[in-house]
């Protein structure tokens, strides 16, 4: 039996929109790897290569070899791991009292933290920068921990109580009538339950400390404190028109992101959307 035309037609244009959409995402990250192994020659000539044939891999060498190259990839990883791992214990217990407790105030607390996710963090670079050099942390690691921390604390929170409320009270309280005490039945029963939130916050908060410029670029100006993504905009002055060597830094750049994307997307997409639609 024939389908009918337009019931084709409905099943035809989301996969041709998903396969438009996908081509035009992937093929930029397609072309930075690409040209990051091609031989200059390939790279200034004036046809495009599109599939490099002769890879070499001189241009990752010489950004791997760049001036304390292995001290930035430490400060990013270092101020990274760091503000997603405190933000999230300080969202798993806020979004536990946001879920669980009725306090006053607490409708204002959640708004709070809407609108902080929603404030660009652009406009507030001098004030930080002013309480930083007032405190005498300028070219520290510490700040940017902190801040980074700060950033991605509410969209975690707001995630995470989606998430708490989400998971019936009576498996909290059963817990408890079996002689764990609160703490206990948060740890035993609620926690397992949180870790595609746990995956989709973290996977936030990566990527969101992980890529932030304006913040390392007004408080940090020795090169020893700074991070990979300022350390990436200097290619173009460090390296002239070496734009393999450009595109090769930017691949070693991109590849923790793509690969935490890899491992964790599925429970990050569920954890996302679960987060967003209960409590």
């Amino acid at each position: 039996m024939k389908r009918p035309v337009s019931s084709t037609a409905s099943r035809l244009w989301p996969n041709v929109t998903a396969a438009v959409l996908f081509v035009v995402f992937a093929f930029p990250v397609y072309w930075m790897f690409a040209t990051s192994l091609k031989p200059t020659g390939d790279i200034i000539a004036d046809d495009p290569v599109f599939l490099p044939t002769d890879i070499t891999f001189d241009h990752f060498e010489r950004a791997v070899g760049a001036d304390h190259f292995w001290t930035l990839v430490g400060n990013s990883l270092t101020v990274t791991v760091l503000s997603v791992v405190f933000s999230l214990i300080i969202a798993l217990l806020a979004s536990f009292a946001l879920a669980r407790m009725r306090f006053k105030g607490r409708r204002g607390f959640i708004l709070t933290f809407m609108i902080a996710q929603m404030a660009p963090w652009e406009v507030m670079v001098i004030a930080i920068y002013m309480i930083v050099r007032d405190a005498d942390l300028l070219n520290s690691l510490v700040p940017l921990t902190v801040f980074y921390m700060i950033m991605v604390l509410p969209f975690t929170i707001l995630t995470l109580r989606g998430y708490v409320a989400a998971v019936p009270k009576e498996l909290e309280e059963s817990a408890m009538v079996d002689g764990c005490t609160r703490t206990q039945a948060f740890v035993k029963v609620i926690f397992p339950l949180l870790a595609p939130g746990l995956m989709a916050t973290s996977l936030f908060g990566f990527i969101t400390a992980w890529n932030e410029f304006p913040l390392v670029l007004i408080l940090n100006k020795g090169i020893e404190k700074q991070t990979l993504p300022l350390w990436l905009s200097s290619f173009q002055t460090t390296f002239g028109d070496d734009w393999g060597a450009t595109m090769a830094a930017a691949s070693l750049f991109a590849v923790p992101i793509l690969v935490l994307f890899v491992f964790l997307q599925r429970k990050a997409v569920s954890g996302l959307t679960s987060g967003a639609v209960k409590g």
